[in-house]
């Protein structure tokens, strides 16, 4: 059997958990050999200090019908990008999708505080890790990307650019370093489109990551649950998600009409057509707009 995306290779940078481990998956069940990389290894983790590893995504990937290829990669050190790039090189000799949603960022940005009583080191930590990887990694990952014709950037972030532009997002260092995500995506589409290439930004909705799921105490299995304590939790979705709209974007002949775009999952969900795992199609931003930041009470109906 083939998928849509077979024969084409993707680079997931920062692919353990969360919204990137969603995409690398979709991306295999897709057919598409996926190079997935972070710092959390089963030899080694990150000051996470969590269980998931990029090898255990590769596994999903290879699992669901791809092929998965981890690399241990800190997106921060110039030469472990370089020498991930010339490995998909040497291995492949192209890449069609890169996916940047390095993040890191969860336990380094202070719930509505100030920039003068945050504290500096873990807000610049913090953009270093959500702004300079992905700069680092475009800057070595676009010169093998732009060698076929129809290429995509994903870039991951927070928040479509209509949310963001009118809504303070947590802190000055986090509203910083999402802004920018969406940023780089608009200047990248300038500089690819001429050149035949897509970039996009993309944000998922109110994500039911690993780390969200232990935040609630809950499992994926009896997620609704969580509802007791945060009825709006209904409009969650899983990270399979936005692995689903990014498959569909890189299936998509005529992608090139989103260049320089700001996207959402439950956007795309609605031009594709693709559903989450249990059949619904939930629109997250709509809802945040028209029911959370509304101030009225949670009800679904009409946004999955």
């Amino acid at each position: 059997m083939t998928g849509p995306l077979d024969g084409k290779v993707a680079l997931v940078a920062g692919a353990t958990r969360g919204a990137g481990r969603g995409i690398a998956v979709e991306l295999g069940v897709a057919g598409a050999t996926v190079y997935v990389t972070g710092r959390s290894t089963r030899a080694h983790r990150s000051e996470y200090d969590r269980p998931e590893t990029i090898e255990d995504t590769a596994d999903l990937v290879t699992e669901a019908g791809g092929r998965g290829i981890a690399v241990p990669a800190d997106h921060l050190d110039h030469a472990a990008v370089r020498h991930l790039v010339d490995r998909i090189a040497a291995e492949q000799g192209r890449l069609d999708v890169l996916v940047n949603d390095i993040w890191g960022g969860e336990r380094l940005f202070e719930w509505d505080t100030p920039v003068w009583e945050h504290d500096l080191d873990k807000g610049l930590r913090l953009l270093r890790l959500a702004v300079e990887t992905h700069a680092v990694t475009s800057h070595h990952a676009l010169p093998l990307l732009l060698r076929r014709p129809g290429g995509l950037v994903v870039e991951v972030t927070d928040g479509t650019a209509e949310y963001n532009r009118d809504t303070y997002r947590v802190n000055f260092f986090y509203d910083l370093a999402k802004a920018s995500v969406l940023r780089m995506a608009f200047a990248l589409g300038h500089e690819l489109g001429p050149r035949g290439a897509t970039a996009v930004a993309l944000t998922p909705g109110w994500m039911r990551s690993e780390i969200m799921l232990d935040t609630y105490g809950v499992r994926e299995e009896n997620w609704r649950d969580a509802l007791t304590r945060e009825p709006h939790f209904a409009i969650s979705e899983t990270p399979r998600f936005t692995g689903r709209a990014v498959a569909a974007l890189a299936a998509d002949p005529d992608v090139a009409r989103f260049n320089g775009q700001s996207l959402s999952s439950g956007g795309l969900a609605r031009v594709y057509g693709f559903t989450d795992l249990d059949g619904s199609r939930p629109d997250a931003w709509r809802y945040l707009t028209e029911v959370q930041d509304a101030g009225k009470p949670a009800d679904v109906t009409g946004y999955r």
